[in-house]
């Protein structure tokens, strides 16, 4: 429950003893924009047996019928309505609401999180609401113009060429010398602006000197191929001709590009 209320209800979104670095300004925003939530969209679902006048009524999320001594919920901002339990729950995340508390807008229930998000963006690294504004965008997530940083070295991002990492950035050089691949024909990591092939679970460079033919040095982007212990070959005559007591090959396949990086 305790961490249910903190997904739902996060305390940095009303009270900025949990905002230490904000400047007075964000800090004016913050308490009016905590104060107008409260005014106009917050509230708490009574939980009760449905009354004989509301006999029959829908369901105001599944509009599944709800009878006379049901238990439902009601909202008392938004009328004369019920819900089942089940029901009353977030439009946006679908969690039932912890305690019954909720916001409304535009006639639908939202858990805090996602109604303060109707209005303002939030950070993807501190996870407080942001009352700057100037904000960076990326990856359809926003950030403090001071937290958009590198994930391994805390490098300021802004204006510089990134990776992206689970989710979060990661400048050129940690990318680079922490989790590129290694290329399987001449071993050197496949950089964030090298064009990378992958198959089976295995990395090369796109270029042709290494993504070839082990025996003829053939091209194979985009080209039918054979690959036995990690080496590729064009055919099974290559492939024949490298080892002939080989048995057939592992697999025969076409290679894909992909972009510079899974994660870039």
């Amino acid at each position: 429950r305790a961490r249910a209320l903190l997904q739902q209800l996060p305390p940095q979104d009303c009270d900025e003893r949990f905002c230490p670095e904000l400047a007075e300004e964000e800090r004016r925003q913050l308490r009016a924009f905590s104060a107008r939530r409260r005014q106009e969209a917050l509230g708490q679902g009574l939980a009760c047996p449905v009354p004989g006048p509301c006999h029959g009524c829908p369901c105001r999320k599944c509009g599944r019928r709800l009878n006379k001594g049901d238990p439902g919920i009601s909202a008392s901002r938004l009328g004369d309505q019920f819900w089942h339990p089940s029901c009353f729950s977030c439009h946006f995340c679908h969690q039932q609401l912890v305690d019954l508390i909720y916001f409304q807008q535009d006639g639908r229930i939202y858990c805090g999180r996602h109604h303060a998000e109707l209005f303002r963006p939030r950070c993807a690294s501190c996870d407080q609401l942001i009352f700057m504004e100037e904000c960076i965008e990326a990856e359809g997530r926003r950030w403090h113009l001071e937290h958009f940083c590198c994930l391994e070295c805390d490098e300021p991002l802004r204006g510089q060429r990134y990776v992206m990492r689970s989710g979060r950035p990661c400048c050129r050089g940690c990318f680079e010398s922490l989790f590129a691949e290694p290329c399987q024909a001449c071993g050197d990591p496949i950089g964030a602006d090298g064009e990378e092939v992958t198959h089976q679970g295995l990395h090369w460079h796109a270029r042709a000197a290494c993504f070839c033919c082990s025996l003829c040095r053939k091209p194979l982007r985009g080209q039918p191929l054979t690959c036995r212990r990690g080496r590729l070959f064009c055919s099974d005559t290559c492939s024949r001709g490298q080892d002939a007591s080989s048995t057939a090959s592992d697999s025969s396949d076409s290679a894909f590009a992909s972009a510079p990086s899974p994660d870039s």
